[in-house]
């Protein structure tokens, strides 16, 4: 079967287009789940089930486990043969590159360059050979769409990210990849693709009101009020990292003092570490240190994860800062649940109890003893929330098949 992509009119219809993507976020599902989850009656469903069977869009998956009566046959998305999710997931000193298909599976490997995302100037242009030669081997061909996570104000609706000026290359990231590729791109903030991914795939799934905190070398935010992607009235809700509750007089990225980033953050953690191995403070990384200079993230919670008193010492203090952060957002919110996420997230049993420490400390009881507090078990976070942001997006694009 030979697959084209294009931006003409698309040969299934709205209602098509949301059995695709109600298929991505929940699964296998029978008729009558996916009739009550569309808001269509059976009759309907079917019919348009009959059509993307037909087409090869969507497989049968076998009957249902029985409930009594006749047991139901359940579908999914035809994973195997639809084309591709283009990933392009970026943070302040990392970009990736992975493809995937309809099923959330990884195709190829991803492919990671280390970057600055500050300073470096020509970062559009590093992306575009690393797409190019990462899809060296024909697959562009099957892209579907393109789905783009990075930090920043980005809006969402408008393709832009407004942390940079209008004459920044990075200004327009999602049209520069959208052109070079010929295929449609969608670009997200990576906290809101954190929440999104959460909410569908994680601890946030079936609950209502939720917070997710995007744990990373910042201390971004989405957050999930009344089922939904809360933005605000510019599309920018969500800056935790800019609370003002450090007391340390320290300049944080956004030019302003008092932050809870410059506390609260991995960097914090490497920072905190790093003045404890200057000071001769012993630790296993302490011979590495010496050789090195430097310390990087993995290797301190690596070293925290077995048990390391500096290293566990260096995130408790990022631990408690959050919890005081958290504290003030349940006073606002009263959310169901706040989840800790991001990379962040690996060492978050070591982080929960300062956590709580300080929410206990920091907040009024009747709050948030209805509040809990809970760690990611996503793996590749920011790469499902990438991927569900371009599938969020379907509207205009899909493949005609010959």
């Amino acid at each position: 079967m030979q697959y084209t992509i294009t931006y003409l009119k698309l040969n299934m219809n709205p209602l098509h287009q949301v059995i695709v993507k109600t298929l991505y976020f929940s699964g296998t599902l029978s008729i009558a789940e996916l009739s009550k989850k569309i808001g269509k009656s059976i009759p309907i469903t079917t019919n348009s089930i009959q059509y993307l069977l037909e087409k090869k869009i969507i497989t049968c998956e076998g009957l249902a486990p029985s409930t009594g009566g006749r047991r139901a046959t359940n579908y999914s998305l035809n994973g195997r043969d639809l084309p591709f999710i283009l990933a392009i997931t970026i943070d302040q000193y990392s970009f990736t590159i992975t493809l995937l298909d309809l099923s959330n599976n990884i195709i190829k490997e991803s492919s990671q360059e280390t970057i600055n995302l500050q300073l470096d100037s020509n970062l559009h242009v590093r992306i575009l050979e690393r797409i190019d030669h990462y899809l060296a081997d024909q697959l562009a061909a099957r892209i579907l769409i393109v789905g783009i996570t990075m930090p920043g104000f980005v809006n969402s609706a408008k393709g832009i990210n407004t942390s940079y000026s209008e004459q920044h290359p990075l200004f327009n990231i999602r049209d520069i990849i959208q052109q070079h590729l010929k295929r449609h791109a969608y670009i997200e903030n990576d906290s809101a693709a954190i929440a999104i991914a959460e909410h569908n795939f994680g601890k946030a799934k079936d609950t209502e009101n939720a917070l997710v905190i995007n744990l990373n070398w910042g201390v971004g935010m989405g957050m999930i009020l009344k089922n939904e992607l809360f933005r605000g009235s510019v599309g920018f809700a969500g800056e935790f990292s800019h609370i003002p509750l450090s007391d340390q007089n320290k300049l944080c990225s956004c030019g302003k003092k008092g932050c809870l980033e410059v506390e609260a953050s991995l960097l914090a953690a490497i920072e905190c570490a790093s003045l404890k191995l200057d000071a001769g403070e012993v630790s296993i990384l302490s011979e590495l240190y010496q050789l090195e200079r430097k310390i990087t993230i993995d290797q301190l919670m690596e070293a925290a994860i077995d048990g390391d008193q500096l290293a566990i010492n260096s995130f408790s203090r990022i631990g408690y800062m959050l919890g005081k952060g958290i504290a003030t957002l349940i006073h606002i919110v009263n959310p169901e649940k706040v989840i800790i996420s991001g990379h962040g997230a690996r060492i978050g049993q070591i982080l929960l109890p300062q956590i709580q420490a300080a929410v206990v400390e920091f907040s009024i009881n009747r709050l948030s003893k209805h509040t809990s507090i809970e760690i990611s078990s996503l793996l590749n976070v920011q790469l499902m929330g990438t991927a569900s942001i371009a599938i969020l997006a379907l509207n205009g694009e899909t493949l005609n098949i010959n």
